[in-house]
């Protein structure tokens, strides 16, 4: 190590350098730090991209793998939901590996997985292969969101945050247009195993740019770290270790509100959004892959256009995390009491309106959910503590996709394959009494917004 003043942080495991002994910050050096970390957001942005593809990606195509797989609606449900599994499973590694061996490292190892996942689906000659590959995915995608948010609070200030992460999540917003209109396209022009290979190929192409460009924190450039007042010597350092992190963020009383928030609203999105929405489009309106892909592309545009406004507005005009997260269940319960009473016959105007809104308010809204998770707790556990709480978006998607599924079994189908309407009735009723739930929930989640 060079000479300098040098603090040992164990969440990261490393020296990091505060300010150089005999010399001050350079304006110069904040100025590369404060450039090039645009470098390093936009390919994590594009890693983020295809996160939220292989997430959504199963609903257009879920007719061609129920016919190409001779599968139920139950099994495609469990196929579905088995990325969801391994997202909520490695969410606490997740969290544990960012503040250990670092976020860079853990995004480059992963995606690579997620990479070889892709193409092993795409070439699956049987439901069973087609579970590995899946199974590959979700345990190579799930390692993206909380190392990028972990990179993110080092590079960005914390006024800062709620706006970048609502940035991030509309480019995930750009992933489900990618996997609601641009698949459908791909699929009906280059079948839907082709499609799968070729995202696997693009996913490999970004490990080389993470590992090569992607930085932890400026320090690692040799740059002063980017803190809210350079005029303190030192930053506020917290000893802890990381089991000790993980206790501290699941006995808070406030993570838990917070954490059934997302489970309920999450498992609402996922389960119609991720899912269902395609199939109910196709068998209840009649519409073919490519127009039931169309009106899911709201759900994109609602991501792309509503996560930066909800973070602006949250901390600009609301100056608030509860209030934007209590008001957008309150409209989620209304979408669906609304599509309750008109399960059908819908104009597609209006389903492309009533899909938008459901997006923004069961799915754009999420940046400032896990900008109160981070404001919860100190800056050296946030890869914990965000961590923790996105376990439960993705058990919310385990569990209700095969919920909604078994719920469509349950009732007689077509001769085509077909789900009746009525199936989807009983879905829309479970939808809307989850998102009641969630509703329930923003009540009691604590205030974080900083004064």
């Amino acid at each position: 190590m060079g000479p300098g003043l040098w603090i040992f942080q164990p969440i990261d495991g490393a020296f990091t350098s505060v300010i150089p002994l005999g010399g001050s910050v350079k304006e110069e050096d904040i100025g590369k730090g404060a450039r090039y970390r645009w470098k390093i957001f936009i390919i994590l942005a594009l890693a983020y991209f295809f996160v939220y593809f292989h997430r959504l990606s199963i609903s257009v195509v879920a007719d061609d793998l129920a016919r190409d797989f001779q599968t139920t609606a139950s099994m495609l449900g469990v196929l579905g939901s088995i990325y969801f599994y391994c997202y909520a499973l490695m969410q606490l590694p997740a969290g544990l590996l960012s503040d250990s061996i670092g976020p860079r490292k853990t995004v480059t190892y992963f995606l690579l997985i997620a990479s070889v996942g892709s193409i092993l689906f795409g070439l699956a000659p049987t439901i069973h292969v087609a579970f590995i590959g899946r199974i590959m995915v979700g345990l190579g995608v799930s390692m993206v969101f909380i190392p990028t948010m972990k990179i993110l609070s080092r590079w960005f200030r914390a006024r800062e945050f709620a706006r970048m992460a609502g940035v991030l999540n509309a480019v995930g917003g750009l992933g489900v247009l990618g996997a609601t209109w641009a698949l459908a396209a791909a699929a009906n022009a280059l079948g839907w195993r082709f499609s799968f290979e070729l995202i696997g190929l693009c996913t490999f192409l970004i490990v080389g740019l993470v590992w090569s460009v992607v930085r932890d924190r400026p320090q690692d450039k040799g740059w002063p770290p980017i803190a809210e007042d350079r005029a303190l010597p030192l930053p506020s350092v917290i000893r802890m270790s990381l089991w000790e992190g993980l206790r501290r963020v699941i006995s808070e009383k406030y993570f838990w509100p917070l954490a059934l928030w997302f489970f309920f609203d999450c498992g609402v999105f996922f389960g119609f959004g991720a899912l269902w929405g395609g199939p109910y489009l196709m068998h209840v309106y009649g519409m073919t892959r490519a127009d039931a892909g169309s009106v899911l592309a709201m759900i994109a545009w609602a991501m792309i256009l509503g996560s930066p406004l909800l973070g602006y507005i949250s901390d600009n005009m609301a100056k608030s995390r509860k209030k934007p997260l209590i008001l957008s269940s309150a409209v989620l319960v209304a979408v669906l009491a609304f599509l309750n009473s008109y399960p059908s016959g819908l104009p597609r105007t209006a389903l492309f309106v009533v899909f938008f809104v459901f997006s923004l308010c069961a799915s754009a809204i999420v940046v400032v959910g896990f900008t109160s998770a981070k404001e919860l707790f100190p800056i050296e556990i946030a890869g914990t503590s965000v961590g923790a709480v996105n376990l439960f978006p993705f058990l919310g998607g385990a569990v209700f996709m095969p919920l909604l599924g078994r719920v469509l079994d349950a009732y007689p189908g077509s001769m085509s394959g077909q789900y009746s309407i009525e199936g989807y009735r009983t879905l829309l009723f479970v939808l809307l009494v989850a998102s009641i739930g969630s509703l329930v929930c923003a009540f009691f989640i604590k205030e974080t917004f900083p004064n």
